[in-house]
C-alpha cells in the first residue's frame, strides 16, 4: 500500500466499531478492556494491514524512543567497544528504540539538550565530567562496570566477573609452570582496573608468588606499553606476561621481539581482553573473552526494562567471562614459533 493509502488508526476504529482510544489501548496492552475486545481489534488491524506509528506511541507515553550510549572518547576504535556498541544497537532495535552515540562535550558551556529516555555508560572513568552531565538528565543511567566516582548512584549496572577472569587466567599460567607472572594494568580510575589489580594481588598472595604489577593508562599508548614491558624485563624477568588494556598486546609483542625473547619458549604471553587480532598473531594469543557484545545487549535490555517500568532502579546484571587458551601459553610449541 502506498504512503497516501496507509491504513490509519481511525480506519481500524471504524471497521471494528470502536473508538480510536480503544484501538490504541487494545494494540498497546493498555486500558481496561476485555480480552475479547482486544482480540477483535487486533484481528481487524491485521486484516487491514495496520501498522502502528512508533512516533505516536512515544508521544503518547511522553518519551522520545531514543536511548544514548556514552563511551570515553579515548577508547573509540578499540574492538571491545565497537563490539559492545553493536550489541547495544541490536538490543535497542528489538525494543523499538533508537540508539544515539553520545559524544564527549568539552565546551565550558552547558552541552546541547539531549532528548533521551535513558543512557548506557561504558567503563566510567573517574573524573570524567560527562558522568555528572549525563546523571543530571533525570533519566535512568546504566553503567557497564561500576562508576568509582565517590557517591555515584545509578539506576542499573552490567558487570563482568573479573575476579573469576583473572583467576582462570592465572591458574592456567601457573599450570604451565609460570611462577613470576607480570601484569600490565590500568590504575584505580576505573572499576575495571581496580577489580583486576585486586584479583591479581590476592591470587599472588594466596599462591605465595611475587606480585608483579606495572601500571599503564586505561587508554594506553604504544610507547607506554613498551616502557612498562622493558621495566618488567629489567626488574627480574617474568616467565609470563599479561597485558590488560585493549590494544596493548601488539606493542608488548613488539617489545618482546626487540628484546629477542620467544613466545612461549622464553615467556608466556596472554591478554586479558580478547580480540580477533589475537587469533591471527604469528603465535595465537591466549585471552579472556569478556563478551563485549553481550555486555552491550544486557546493559540496553536492563535500561529498556527501567524505562518501560518493568523493573526498578538498583538492578545488577552479570556478564559471563571465558578463558580462551591458545598457543602463546603452551610450553609444547616448537621453538620456530617466535614473535
Amino acid at each position: 500500500m502506498s504512503r497516501t493509502n496507509r491504513v490509519s488508526i481511525r480506519d481500524v476504529a471504524r471497521a471494528a466499531s470502536v473508538s480510536t482510544t480503544t484501538v490504541s489501548d487494545a494494540l498497546s496492552g493498555q486500558g481496561r478492556l476485555s480480552q475479547a475486545t482486544r482480540d477483535r481489534v487486533s484481528k481487524v488491524a491485521a486484516e487491514l494491514g495496520y501498522t502502528a506509528n512508533p512516533n505516536a506511541r512515544w508521544l503518547r507515553s511522553g518519551r522520545t524512543g531514543a536511548v544514548g550510549l556514552y563511551l570515553p572518547e579515548s577508547v573509540i576504535g578499540l574492538e571491545y567497544y565497537m563490539r559492545l556498541a553493536l550489541g547495544a544497537t541490536d538490543e535497542a532495535f528489538t525494543h523499538g528504540l533508537a540508539l544515539t552515540l553520545v559524544p564527549t562535550w568539552r565546551d565550558g558551556a552547558d552541552p546541547p539538550a539531549l532528548h533521551l529516555d535513558g543512557v548506557v555508560v561504558s567503563d566510567p572513568v573517574l573524573g570524567d565530567p560527562m558522568l555528572a552531565r549525563l546523571s543530571s538528565l533525570g533519566v535512568p543511567v546504566v553503567t557497564c562496570e561500576r562508576d568509582v566516582t565517590p557517591g555515584a548512584v545509578h539506576a542499573g549496572l552490567a558487570r563482568g566477573d573479573h575476579r573469576l577472569g583473572v583467576t582462570l587466567l592465572l591458574d592456567h599460567l601457573a599450570a604451565q609452570g609460570a611462577t613470576r607472572i607480570a601484569m600490565l594494568c590500568s590504575g584505580d580510575d576505573t572499576a575495571f582496573g581496580q577489580d583486576i589489580r585486586a584479583a591479581h594481588r590476592d591470587w599472588c598472595a594466596d599462591h605465595d608468588l611475587p606480585h608483579l604489577m606495572y601500571e599503564v593508562p586505561f587508554a594506553v599508548r604504544p610507547e607506554q606499553v613498551t616502557d612498562a614491558v622493558n621495566e618488567a624485563l629489567h626488574q627480574g624477568p617474568p616467565d609470563a606476561l599479561v597485558t590488560v588494556p585493549d590494544g596493548s598486546l601488539a606493542p608488548a609483542w613488539q617489545a618482546l621481539h626487540t628484546a629477542r625473547l620467544s613466545v612461549p619458549d622464553d615467556l608466556l604471553l596472554a591478554s586479558y581482553v580478547d580480540s580477533s587480532a589475537l587469533v591471527s598473531m604469528p603465535v595465537p594469543v591466549t585471552a579472556v573473552d569478556l563478551a563485549p557484545r553481550e555486555m552491550g545487549q544486557r546493559a540496553v535490555r536492563l535500561l529498556a526494562d527501567l524505562v518501560e517500568g518493568r523493573t526498578g532502579p538498583g538492578q545488577t546484571v552479570d556478564v559471563p567471562v571465558r578463558l580462551q587458551v591458545r598457543a602463546s601459553t603452551s610450553v609444547h610449541l616448537p621453538s620456530s614459533w617466535r614473535p
